[in-house]
């Protein structure tokens, strides 16, 4: 995290102006910037706070900042301002959504939902907020094993909407969950054979892997674990080589925290050696900075809509203490 007096000062190039202006706005304005790791890295360098999912919820519901920037997708600059209703929350493109979230339409799921009266909904947080205030508890990839063991192991459970992140929940925990079936298009279409290539070429790397990812890939992997438990386990691990089955954002931080250490993301084709989701890379530093200096696009939601969104999320901040 960057503190006020810390912020990137740098001259010469366009990107170095902009990141000035940004550091000036941010400022005068009292925002924070909120950046997810699969943003680009100099939009990470220069955030207020960069984590995953959980980590920027906690973030956004203890600021004290007027503004919120919020550099990551659509979801999440939801969360923010379901938390902070009082607060301006904005975001540098409005297009940047989420394939996992539009594979759960909230009507669709209301009447999926009908069909199993007195089943306890947890739904994961790539979810819009329409899906939230359908569901009782929130939970994240860094605490969803916590959350459902917190449960009576009798209780009727439906998952919603990432159906690897369920099943994986239901082989570690012994559940049963009903599980909605969506996925994250970035960690699903993840190819078995593009890791096989990459272990036969790394012999001695550990192969890590986000719970999004299909089974057979999780069952290959050495660790497991969301993008802030993967990014921890490369620092504390003694190997010295990674295959990285997420998105190709956290190699960013990982190799600023181990330099000396090599990262092999799992490639969704032939043509680039990366998995970049299309939407987290439509935040760019000129978007940002025009964000910020025009206070839009801004996350408008439904004051009713906020209130029924925020008990779940609220539920699963009190259980992750």
């Amino acid at each position: 995290m960057n503190s006020s007096s810390s912020y990137p000062v740098l001259r010469g190039t366009a990107d170095q102006r902009i990141i000035e202006e940004i550091n000036r706005l941010r400022r005068e304005k009292n925002a924070i910037i909120l950046a997810h790791y699969y943003q680009v890295p100099e939009i990470q360098d220069l955030a207020d706070f960069v984590g995953d999912s959980l980590g920027l919820s906690q973030e956004a519901f203890k600021t004290d900042s007027d503004i919120i920037v919020f550099a990551g997708v659509h979801f999440m600059a939801e969360t923010a301002k379901i938390l902070n209703p009082e607060k301006k929350v904005i975001i540098p493109d409005l297009e940047a959504g989420c394939s996992l979230a539009d594979s759960c339409p909230p009507e669709e799921f209301k009447k999926f939902k009908e069909r199993f009266p007195g089943y306890t909904v947890i739904s994961y947080i790539n979810c819009s907020a329409e899906v939230k205030a359908l569901s009782d508890i929130i939970c994240t990839s860094s605490n969803a094993v916590k959350i459902v063991e917190s449960l009576p192991k009798d209780e009727k459970i439906i998952f919603a909407p990432d159906r690897n992140l369920g099943n994986y929940i239901n082989t570690l925990t012994g559940r049963n969950m009903v599980l909605w079936d969506g996925a994250c298009e970035v960690h699903d279409i993840i190819a078995t054979e593009a890791i096989i290539r990459l272990k036969i070429d790394h012999p001695d790397a550990k192969l890590i892997a986000h719970p999004e990812c299909k089974a057979v890939i999780l069952q290959m992997a050495d660790f497991i674990g969301s993008t802030t438990a993967l990014l921890d386990y490369t620092v504390s691990n003694p190997a010295k080589k990674y295959i990285v089955a997420t998105e190709t954002g956290i190699i960013h931080p990982m190799k600023k925290a181990s330099p000396d250490k090599d990262f092999y993301v799992v490639p969704t084709d032939e043509t680039c050696a990366c998995n970049d989701c299309p939407y987290m890379k439509l935040n760019t530093l000129p978007k940002l900075l025009n964000c910020l200096k025009n206070e839009t696009p801004e996350i408008i939601l439904d004051p009713d809509l906020i209130i029924r969104a925020k008990k779940p999320i609220l539920r699963m901040l009190e259980l992750s203490k």
